[in-house]
């Protein structure tokens, strides 16, 4: 398989998702890169930033972070191009006075022209918080093994790490494809899989949302 090394900058635009309840929202440019980071360190890298602004937020420090979602340049069935996306979402705890907290949740957009930071009033649902979960498998791992499995590819640029609440407990999943077709790639131990683990065994038809 042809060795994933092309450099590029951060990146990302918002991604919209039907988990998120809101009310209402805004958006602040909080930086432009200063660094070029290879692909293979690029995932992780925007997840270290972002939880470490996080912990800064809320009440004692206190956030939950639920999904990453990347963005490839080319589709899956397509030759690898490198990452064109990745946004991070978070959920924390804000205190309007001493008796009044507000729910937000956050999400870190990483682009090549910098890193938008959005914030909506409300809460995240359906993931349970990757912020003590063991992620051992990293993004281009997780992509390495779907490009090596004998599995038909999605024709979708999209890929997401979660965690779903679900029936069954399973490991955070890498997550490629649409709501036609995905692989799972579990983050722990790197098994591929096209069936659901919250939901294996059940076959209750688990949509991953609106995924374009």
């Amino acid at each position: 398989m042809k060795k994933i090394f092309s450099f590029i900058m951060a990146i990302i635009v918002a991604f919209a998702m039907i988990s998120c309840q809101c009310t209402n929202g805004n958006q602040t440019v909080v930086g432009t890169p200063d660094v070029e980071v290879v692909d293979s360190m690029f995932v992780e890298h925007t997840v270290a930033l972002d939880r470490q602004a996080m912990f800064a937020k809320g009440v004692d420090n206190d956030y939950r972070w639920y999904e990453t979602n990347i963005r490839l340049v080319n589709f899956l069935d397509e030759e690898y191009a490198g990452i064109d996306e990745v946004v991070n979402v978070f959920q924390t705890v804000e205190s309007r006075d001493a008796q009044s907290f507000d729910t937000v949740v956050y999400k870190f957009q990483h682009t090549a022209e910098g890193t938008v930071e959005g914030s909506t009033h409300g809460f995240w649902i359906e993931d349970y918080p990757l912020n003590d979960e063991q992620v051992t498998v990293t993004f281009v791992q997780a992509l390495e093994k779907v490009n090596e499995v004998n599995l038909p590819k999605p024709h979708s640029r999209y890929a997401v790490l979660r965690k779903q609440v679900g029936p069954v407990d399973a490991n955070p999943q890498w997550i490629f494809g649409n709501v036609r077709a995905q692989l799972y790639v579990d983050a722990v131990t790197g098994e591929v899989s096209t069936e659901n683990p919250a939901f294996k065994g059940l076959n209750l038809g688990t949509p991953l949302g609106e995924w374009p």
